[in-house]
C-alpha cells in the first residue's frame, strides 16, 4: 500500500508542477487573471495534497485501514476539486461549457477535509 501511496504522491506532485508550468506560461496569455487564479488555486491544491500523500505513504504511525482510506479520499478529491477547476477555469479556451460539473468542485472539497478529519481522528484515538 505505501509503494501505491508514494507512486500517486510523486504523480501528482509532478503533473502539478507540469500544469503550473503549463498555467504560468501556455495560459498566462489566453485566460483571464481570475480564471488563471482559479487554475492556479487547482495547481496548490494539488500538491498540497500530493505532499500529504507524501506524508502519509512514509508514515509507520498510521493504521493500513486508515491509510487506504486516507487514500481513497485524498485521489478522489483531488479529482473532483483540482480536475474540476482545471476544466471549469480553460472553458473560454476549449469552447466547452463545463459548467454542469461545477457541483463536482465542492464535494472533492470535502472528500479533502474528510481525508484529514480521518487522519485526525486516527491520532485522537491512538494510544501513546
Amino acid at each position: 500500500m505505501d509503494k501505491k501511496i508514494i507512486s500517486a504522491a510523486g504523480f501528482f506532485g509532478m503533473s502539478a508542477i507540469i500544469l503550473g508550468a503549463f498555467g504560468a506560461h501556455a495560459l498566462k496569455k489566453l485566460l483571464t487573471i481570475d480564471q488563471l487564479t482559479s487554475f492556479e488555486t487547482g495547481v496548490k491544491y494539488q500538491m498540497y495534497h500530493a505532499l500529504f500523500l507524501l506524508f502519509l505513504g512514509l508514515s509507520n504511525q498510521i493504521s493500513h485501514k486508515t491509510k487506504k482510506t486516507i487514500f481513497i479520499l485524498v485521489v478522489n478529491g483531488i479529482v473532483c476539486f483540482s480536475g474540476s477547476i482545471y476544466l471549469l477555469s480553460t472553458t473560454a479556451i476549449t469552447n466547452v461549457n463545463f459548467k454542469s460539473i461545477g457541483f463536482i468542485t465542492p464535494i472533492g472539497g470535502l472528500l479533502l477535509i474528510v481525508a484529514w478529519s480521518v487522519l485526525m481522528i486516527h491520532f485522537f484515538k491512538k494510544k501513546a
